[in-house]
């Protein structure tokens, strides 16, 4: 029965998805009706919905609004224009692939996809007609690039929502992500790229006629690679010192304080206010415009995620949660595949990754918070999962094929075929990782 029900709330969902409902507004529903049905008291559904609300904020809001806040800056400052320059000289031609790829991995970072595609686009139109390369040979390297740091690393939305529901680790995911990511980026990016040469694409887009930067003082692109990687700096020196230094010394509780999440994006966000807006005799009413924009962008997001979190609070508040975890252990699943196929069958059906992360993490929640599994390791398979088989129920597929100007079948055989890759190269990484932790 309870299967029923949550096939009958995965309907729902689908339903009105299709339908164009706000996810923020589609997975509350949802989630009420899912308690109901489930027979949960009123009451006790009312106090679930609030405890929901408050344990998913309370994890996450901060990061995700300074995240927000430091790719604005970064990208109103022309700091993301100045690394993709500075990355594409350094390689030539020859190895154009891989200045895409690594400029859209540093991009992606402290930038969420659609910000970063955004910005990316006119740079590959550019590109290929300077160099005359084939469009999706350069255009796949920069979409994987941001697609595994958006599924992968915090402090994007499913990851830090992932790592909050699982009660694991924020530093230790990120080093683990960025261990699954960059060969799986590699495979998916330009080792696919150079599979797909043989599709002709028009390069003639209407959309992109001038790609010229409107920044008359860029910054420099030391100070650019710096705040962009700030954060990871912080964070990556805490894990490292948590490991290797004494617990209880002066530099270790420092770094540690540091390389928390927020502190670390605080810290980014104030050296990218000093650098790329007071030394560049930048007023304070347009530094702060910059930080109401970036809040006004991700407002719905963090509504979605923040309804997310309502609904894995009922599964869990009912007693689903335990008893998919045992259904598990009688289907001798492992519990990193289960979450993937799990996570993969939400993304295909719903189609936005990070609504099938969230609804994955209420149903193999018990399973991270046993003990069983490692919680980062959860993080990640299920970051994997919520990008497989993308196709036309997911935005990303169509940002994709309309600014590339590509037919279905190419949008099928080169942005799916990426994704997907991605899924089972991220999997298969994580069984990896896990024989060694």
């Amino acid at each position: 029965m309870i299967f029923l029900i949550l096939a009958l709330a995965i309907s729902v969902q689908i339903f009105l998805t299709v339908k164009k409902v706000s996810p923020f507004l589609s997975l509350l529903i949802v989630a009420i009706l899912t308690g109901l049905l489930l027979g949960m008291e009123p009451s006790k559904l009312v106090a679930t919905i609030e405890k929901g609300v408050g344990s998913t904020l309370g994890g996450l809001a901060l990061i995700l609004c300074l995240g927000a806040i430091l790719g604005k800056i970064l990208e109103s400052a022309g700091a993301t224009e100045k690394i993709s320059a500075t990355l594409i000289g350094f390689f030539g031609k020859k190895n154009i692939q891989w200045a895409v790829m690594i400029t859209g991995f540093l991009i992606g970072i402290p930038l969420y996809y659609n910000a970063g595609f955004v910005i990316l686009v006119p740079l590959v139109f550019t590109i290929a007609k300077k160099t005359g390369l084939p469009l999706l040979y350069i255009a796949i390297p920069m979409a994987a690039a941001l697609s595994t740091t958006h599924c992968f690393l915090p402090p994007h939305p499913g990851p830090v929502v992932l790592v909050n529901a699982f009660h694991a680790d924020m530093g230790k995911t990120l080093v683990y992500g960025l261990l699954i990511a960059i060969p799986a980026v590699i495979i998916a990016g330009p080792l696919l790229g150079r599979g797909l040469k043989k599709i002709k694409v028009d390069i003639n887009s209407f959309l992109f006629e001038d790609t010229n930067s409107n920044q008359h003082n860029p910054p420099s692109a030391i100070a650019s690679f710096s705040i962009a990687l700030l954060p990871i700096l912080l964070i990556t020196l805490s894990v490292l010192a948590q490991a290797v230094l004494d617990k209880n010394g002066l530099i270790n509780k420092v770094l540690s304080f540091t390389g928390d999440s927020t502190i670390a994006l605080l810290i980014a966000v104030i050296a990218a206010i000093h650098f790329f807006g007071i030394q560049k005799n930048k007023s304070m009413n347009e530094i702060m415009q910059w930080v109401k924009d970036a809040i006004a962008g991700i407002a719905m997001i963090l509504l979605t995620i923040t309804a997310g979190g309502v609904f894995k609070q009922v599964l869990i508040d009912s007693g689903t949660g335990n008893y998919i975890s045992a259904f598990s252990s009688k289907l001798h699943l492992p519990p990193l595949v289960f979450a993937w196929i799990i996570t993969a069958l939400l993304r295909i059906t719903l189609g936005s990754a990070t609504v099938a992360g969230l609804t994955a993490a209420g149903i193999v929640a018990p399973l991270a918070l046993s003990g069983a599994v490692s919680p980062e390791l959860m993080v990640l398979a299920v970051g994997a999962g919520s990008v497989f088989g993308s196709h036309i129920n997911d935005s990303g597929f169509w940002m994709y094929k309309e600014f590339f100007n590509l037919t279905l079948k190419q949008t099928f055989l080169s942005w799916t075929v990426m994704e997907t890759l991605i899924s089972i190269l991220g999997l298969c990484f994580v069984l990896l990782l896990q024989l060694f932790i």
